[in-house]
């Protein structure tokens, strides 16, 4: 096994490699990864290869956290580990992984730190990877529980999927004239986006305003805005990341508080939930409702109420010993 690092030359192998593979989504792009400014992460991403062949892609970061040189997969995006294809054999997901150990020490790397994809984004199921992990000394970091709705039913029957009481909130929100439409509008979202994480969380955006500007451009295809309107005026929001032909990802939902008694957010839901079934995806990933493995136990029972359950979106580490 030979591990390489990633270097410019790569770039069109590296996106062709994901675009192809079983679990690859938009957060493992080359195109992705490149939006955060230059000096913000100093990239040490890993390619794979078995005979030549390319098998395997690791996008990481190199960073010092609590005292340590770690390499973590990675910081600037949801989702990291190793990308591979739907043929990963259960041999070369030990190879890859012993490798990657071997190539951390040999680089002295003090600790590895990933976050795996969820099984639900992969075009065929299979978790050798985290066998592998924890049989070569891996331990979890943290097991967070994101909200995915199994989208078996067709477009004219989404509302089969929803609880009674959400039926409800979605028809009264159609009747007292809301509408949902994609939007251009980052800048009027945003401010109700700030307001919100404010006063739910004290708390400013992952991203700034010019960021999610720039990803629109980077990829207007996947990354979509959805805005919940009350005579022109955007009263709720949500920005959808259609990660891969599987799966699109739920971000930042965002209302403002005023309007509450509209339930906005039932109808966003419920519209992209029909949206997702239109494209022909199979799941609709909600997010996490956990924090450092922490419930909030409202937000989770009203993902539920359209449908979504529990599916664990694993971080894992391993020390090194130099």
């Amino acid at each position: 096994m030979e591990v390489v690092q990633y270097e410019k030359k790569y770039q069109d192998k590296w996106e062709e490699f994901v675009n192809d593979s079983s679990n690859g989504t938009i957060f493992h792009t080359r195109r992705f990864l490149s939006y955060h400014a230059a000096d913000k992460f100093r990239d040490n991403s890993l390619l794979f290869f078995d005979e030549k062949k390319l098998i395997a892609v690791f996008p990481a970061i190199d960073i010092k956290r609590d005292g340590l040189r770690v390499l973590w997969s990675h910081m600037g995006a949801s989702y990291g580990g190793f990308v591979h294809s739907e043929s990963l054999s259960i041999k070369q997901s030990f190879d890859i992984t012993q490798s990657l150990i071997d190539h951390s020490l040999k680089e002295k790397f003090e600790r590895i730190v990933l976050t795996n994809v969820p099984f639900v984004y992969q075009k065929r199921y299979n978790q050798y990877i985290d066998f592998a992990l924890v049989k070569n000394g891996f331990n979890y970091l943290k097991r967070e529980v994101t909200s995915v709705i199994t989208l078996n039913v067709t477009e004219d029957n989404v509302m089969k999927l929803i609880k009674p009481e959400s039926r409800t909130s979605v028809r009264k929100a159609e009747k007292l004239g809301v509408v949902i439409r994609k939007s251009n509008d980052f800048e009027e979202y945003y401010g109700i986006l700030k307001s919100n994480l404010a006063m739910r969380h004290n708390v400013q955006p992952a991203h700034t305003l010019d960021e999610l500007y720039r990803l629109n451009e980077l990829f207007p295809h996947k990354i979509q805005l959805f805005g919940a309107y009350l005579k022109n005026k955007m009263i709720a929001g949500v920005i959808n990341f259609y990660c891969n032909d599987k799966t699109v990802l739920v971000f930042y939902i965002s209302h403002n508080q005023e309007f509450q008694q509209y339930r906005a957010v039932n109808l966003l839901f419920y519209t992209i939930m029909k949206d997702a079934v239109s494209r022909g995806l199979e799941f609709l990933d909600f997010g996490l409702f956990t924090v450092n493995m922490d419930p909030n136990w409202g937000l989770g029972k009203f993902k539920e109420s359209f449908g979504a359950r529990g599916i664990l979106r694993d971080s894992y580490y391993l020390d090194l010993k130099l």
